[in-house]
């Protein structure tokens, strides 16, 4: 197992690239399983849970062949016939869970894992199993396996309402459906750039959607999909991360490169009332940390609200800020796993319920922390890059989940990072 030592208090200065998404690519992923001909997709990122996708992938027949060099990633689904996604590898990550839609979708049955993935929260499959039922599938848990049945081996038609709103489970019902008889609709469907990529892709196979970008998907079977070619988008959590790496040193000014500014949603609003120089051109964005940081609360919400995913780092940037802050998070209550590290470091942080209140500026001074999740994990990274002394961060395999190349993307703008192997076990 790994860790990083990192030395902090330094500034940051350059460009940092952006990389492709894991949560854009995955659903394309499974859904390149619906296609009758491979499926190109580019820019996808080489990360721990993309390789664990591909393996998902492999076990049911499909070919898969990711040429890491170029961050394209083939899927041939022509030879797929074991209709199954196993513990093994489900356990891993809960977007492996996107195999029920797909599998259920092209071929009338499936038996999948329950996930896993970070440990936090309660995050149940109930709504994907609710409308999945609604929409005519026979479902039944056996042993810890979703074992989905289509009659006559497709979903008929029908119309369910998401409540509350989920990315999870709007991407499992159009896999299941787009190759389905009948007419479907999904209501309060999920509208996040993930969603959309997704029913852009299904819509180039071949797919009949309307409505995307919008709370209400209508979908009308068809018969047959094509594969096609994809550009992945960027990942606009990454850019988000980054955005606030380069607000918390004082000295520090970047410029992030290869993303869509127009995908961050309220983050963007609410991160440039921080008092930071914020420039945007085209597929850049320019940020210069302000002498003094102004403290902005936040909340999180559904796209495009302020997202769940960047509310660790929002916490662990509001340390800097000179004077009192609070983070809510209303879509997973207790997704503060990383307030007791922050607090090892000299944060002033309490937590009531599903608010985390920071009194700023706090200096920070380096210890050795744990990393719980991936998004807990790079806020730990952001606070030990700007505290005094080092900071060992361990259990860091959570940010090779989620982060392509972070330690070195951060440590060519200036910041001072060394991942080791933790000799210190458990």
């Amino acid at each position: 197992m790994d860790k990083f030592i990192i030395k902090g208090n330094t500034p940051l200065q350059g460009e940092i690239p952006i990389s492709g998404s894991k949560n854009a690519a995955m659903p394309v992923m499974a859904a390149a399983l619906l296609a009758d001909s491979p499926t190109v997709i580019h820019a996808v990122p080489q990360l721990e849970d993309i390789y664990t996708f591909n393996n998902v992938l492999r076990i049911t027949g499909a070919q898969v062949d990711f040429d890491e060099s170029n961050n394209i990633l083939t899927i041939d689904p022509s030879h797929v016939t074991h209709l199954e996604a196993p513990y093994e590898l489900v356990r891993k990550m809960r977007a492996s869970f996107y195999m029920l839609g797909a599998l259920l979708g092209r071929y009338g049955r499936a038996k999948v894992s329950l996930p896993g993935g970070c440990a936090w929260g309660p995050r149940p499959v109930d709504l994907h199993l609710k409308g999945l039922r609604t929409f005519g599938a026979e479902i039944e848990l056996d042993n810890g396996y979703v074992i989905g049945n289509a009659p006559d081996g497709k979903l008929q038609g029908g119309s369910f309402r998401l409540d509350p709103s989920s990315v999870g489970a709007t991407i499992n019902l159009l896999l299941a459906t787009v190759r389905s008889k009948g007419q479907f609709k999904i209501e309060n469907a999920a509208r996040e750039p993930d969603v959309v990529q997704l029913c852009n892709v299904l819509q180039k196979m071949g797919a009949q959607i309307e409505g995307v970008g919008t709370k209400t998907l209508a979908i009308d079977g068809v018969d047959q999909l094509e594969g096609v070619e994809v550009q992945n988008a960027p990942d606009r959590i990454e850019t988000g991360t980054f955005m606030i790496a380069g607000v918390m040193h004082p000295e520090s000014e970047i410029t992030i490169t290869q993303t869509r500014p127009d995908e961050l949603g309220d983050f963007l609003d609410t991160f440039k009332n921080l008092n930071a120089d914020t420039r945007i051109d085209g597929s850049k964005i320019h940020v210069k940390a302000p002498s003094t940081l102004h403290p902005e609360s936040i909340e999180t919400a559904v796209y495009p609200g302020f997202p769940t995913d960047l509310q660790a780092q929002w916490t662990t940037m509001m340390t800097q800020a000179e004077g009192a802050s609070s983070v809510t998070d209303h879509i997973y209550n207790d997704r503060f796993n990383h307030i007791p590290e922050l607090v090892r470091l000299g944060a002033s942080i309490t937590v009531n319920g599903n608010t985390a209140r920071i009194q700023g500026k706090t200096p920070l001074q380096g210890a050795t922390v744990m990393s719980t999740d991936l998004r807990a994990s790079v806020s730990l990274v952001l606070a030990a890059m700007i505290a005094n002394g080092e900071t060992h961060v361990k259990r860091i395999y959570h940010l090779d989940r989620g982060y392509e190349d972070l330690e070195q993307k951060l440590t060519n703008v200036g910041a001072e990072i060394q991942r080791v192997q933790d000799t210190e076990q458990p």
